[in-house]
């Protein structure tokens, strides 16, 4: 593959994740969400009980910036803190029913922007797409582990 086609890939998916970003996040605004929370609440029902550092470290974020969007989900009653019972510093997170309401709720929600944005794209298309971030992902991640991997 050439390079020129290396960087128009690259600004594709830089330009295309900004797009969905903003798409996403005007659709949870009107569900009186944040793309944001939104990616909490999902994590969370799918693993109730992570402790703040996991949750961060899981979603790749800074656990400082971690903590002012948990704060917002517990003053809107989404979701809740509970002591670790094994570690007295840490506290464990789980939705609160009106957390789990809104989370399911938001699966159609979810489901109605991938129809929206993947609409008229075959399924063969996708599969190869899905496989070809996952390599891009793979390749990132280990580039940022080890800067000796990277091409020179």
């Amino acid at each position: 593959m050439s390079l020129d086609l290396k960087r128009q890939l690259v600004s594709q998916l830089v330009e295309s994740s900004r797009l969905l970003r903003n798409y996403i996040d005007h659709r949870a605004k009107s569900r009186g969400t944040t793309r944001a929370q939104w990616i909490v609440l999902f994590r969370l029902r799918d693993q109730e009980g992570l402790s703040q550092v996991d949750l961060a470290d899981v979603l790749e974020l800074q656990p400082i910036s971690l903590v002012r969007l948990l704060d917002r989900l517990v003053e809107h009653g989404l979701l809740e803190r509970r002591p670790d019972p094994k570690d007295r510093r840490a506290n464990r997170l789980f939705l609160t029913d009106r957390g789990r309401q809104l989370v399911n709720d938001l699966d159609s929600l979810r489901d109605a922007i991938a129809t929206d944005v993947l609409h008229d794209i075959p399924d063969q298309r996708i599969e190869a797409s899905l496989q070809t971030l996952q390599d891009i992902k793979d390749r990132i991640k280990s580039v940022g582990e080890d800067p000796d991997v990277a091409v020179k």
